[in-house]
């Protein structure tokens, strides 16, 4: 009998003696983030940067296959009972030595995850991981000069991006209401004292929100620069039609953290088939949302129509795209995004 037939039966056995539960579930009380396993993460620390946002160290499972700065991942983690995914950026460089990565978090109000992992992760608790993901990244051929436009916790991708890359001539604007709101201040200042980086800081709340027609003033020449920005949908918006006037929208890369919205119907009634529940819905509030508030386990990942992580089957009904406002009517094979669909009348979908 070869190797291979004698590690096979001897796998049945095992699995003779552990059922219901399987030999790998043994193997992942005991080695978590082994070889093979479902990709894990094991959270190793957590360091305040502001009064509303911590950077989480993870040490990945062996299956992780590493990024390229400015990408994101998206991380599975139980909280009161329920396991939600959220993405969120990766803020380490990719050949950090120790083989951990780190996420940063900024908490949203009545956010479940960010909040959690803010002030409540502990070192030692496991996550799910995706592998890294996005297109929010530098190119192979390293642009001569650099802007980076960012607002709050907008600032994580290109974080990723200053630790993971050096360059010779990089100037960054960024906007937080005060001076203490500025997530990773403190390495900021060191590159700019060590003249890695032309910074400029807008406090908006006492200068206001940016104008970015004053970049003219603070990077005269930024249409020379390639750009890459990153904040609320309102400065985005902002930067691509500033940037499309001036003839060079091609320079201009974004990253949204929230998709930009319309104005939205009526709304209606939602009934979940698989589970049968049924909630009246406003036609404002993304269905991902809306099944989570009415208790339903609701598959997700970005929150934002990137990732494709909330498909699923429109049965019934109509939905309204919240970024262009598109109707889509339900017929066999219809697939929507939950994160950014509303219902526009009464709607099922399958969860």
């Amino acid at each position: 009998m070869t190797s291979a037939a004698l590690r096979s039966r001897a796998w049945k056995l095992l699995e003779m003696v552990t059922t219901p539960l399987l030999p790998s579930d043994y193997l992942d009380l005991v080695s978590p983030l082994r070889a093979g396993a479902d990709l894990r993460g094991r959270i190793e620390a957590v360091h305040p940067e502001t009064g509303d946002a911590a950077t989480i160290v993870i040490r990945p499972g062996r299956g992780w296959r590493g990024h390229t700065p400015g990408q994101y991942v998206r991380i599975g983690i139980d909280v009161d009972g329920r396991r939600l995914w959220r993405a969120y950026s990766l803020t380490s460089p990719p050949d950090r030595g120790d083989g951990r990565v780190t996420i940063t978090v900024k908490t949203v109000p009545g956010g479940k995850v960010s909040n959690h992992l803010v002030r409540r992760a502990k070192p030692g608790t496991l996550v799910q991981l995706d592998q890294a993901a996005g297109d929010f990244v530098l190119p192979e051929a390293r642009p001569a000069k650099v802007l980076y436009l960012t607002a709050g916790s907008g600032i994580t991708p290109v974080m990723g991006m200053l630790r993971g890359t050096r360059f010779d001539d990089v100037v960054m604007v960024h906007c937080a209401p005060q001076p203490q709101d500025v997530i990773f201040r403190d390495e900021l200042h060191a590159l700019v004292a060590a003249k890695k980086l032309r910074l400029t800081e807008v406090h908006t709340g006492t200068d206001g929100r940016l104008d970015v027609a004053r970049l003219d003033e603070l990077v005269p020449d930024w249409a020379e620069r390639e750009t890459w920005a990153c904040g609320p949908t309102g400065l985005l918006d902002a930067a691509e039609e500033h940037w499309s006037e001036h003839g060079v929208p091609q320079r201009l890369h974004t990253e949204r953290f929230r998709p930009g919205t319309v104005v939205a119907g009526d709304g209606g009634q939602v009934t979940f088939s698989t589970t049968g529940k049924t909630v009246d819905a406003d036609g404002a509030t993304p269905l991902l949302d809306v099944g989570e508030e009415a208790g339903v386990l609701m598959p997700s990942g970005c929150r934002m129509g990137i990732c494709f992580g909330c498909v699923t089957p429109l049965r019934a009904g109509a939905v309204r795209d919240l970024r262009t406002g598109e109707i889509t009517e339900a017929e066999p094979g219809v697939l929507i995004q939950t994160c950014v669909s509303a219902a526009a009348g009464p709607c099922a979908i399958e969860q």
